[in-house]
């Protein structure tokens, strides 16, 4: 393999990561305001949530070409990231039974897995993705030596791996999971 490619692949994972973080920490202060509690509303117990991951490296990969037009980098933030959690939302409860989260009280929802406030956030996180995440962490990354590159990313994958595995058998239901949530 490509030298440069290999590099090019640590930084998408290390970008992965960093906006699955990101993630976990936005939505944990979201039920922190709205609950009073701290509470893990992912499917996984690691602190992070893969769809912001997925998300923000669908949003880098496939729109890097309209770059230089911000609007079309909301709008079609908005409509990747909106298809993003509309089919997780219908793969976690096929899989697991469990709806994970629930906009039917929402304004302008779709069967309740997404709503129209939700895909406008989208659309301005693919953006600060595009023109904050990926230059801000990319220049980080850059900055670790290379050998220390691969030992922190091979261990984030070892660990998101052991994650993703053990919640496979035992999915995190507990506080904060829509299912779970009086209605």
């Amino acid at each position: 393999m490509n030298k440069s490619l290999f590099y090019k692949i640590l930084n998408y994972i290390f970008l992965f990561f960093s906006f699955a973080i990101i993630g976990y920490i936005w939505e944990t202060c979201l039920k922190l305001v709205q609950t009073g509690n701290l509470v893990n509303s992912g499917t996984l117990f690691g602190p992070w949530l893969p769809i912001y991951g997925m998300g923000g490296i669908a949003v880098l990969v496939l729109l890097n070409k309209y770059k230089e037009k911000p609007i079309i980098i909301f709008l079609l933030s908005l409509l990747v990231c909106t298809i993003i959690e509309y089919s997780c939302s219908c793969y976690l409860e096929y899989t697991k039974g469990i709806r994970w989260w629930d906009y039917s009280n929402y304004f302008i929802n779709i069967n309740g897995r997404v709503c129209l406030e939700a895909s406008i956030i989208f659309g301005l996180a693919g953006c600060a993705v595009m023109y904050i995440g990926k230059p801000i962490f990319t220049n980080i990354f850059k900055k670790i030596p290379k050998y220390l590159q691969i030992i922190i990313c091979t261990i984030l994958i070892i660990l998101f791996l052991v994650d993703t595995i053990y919640s496979s058998f035992n999915p995190n239901t507990g506080e904060g999971i829509t299912y779970n949530e009086k209605r």
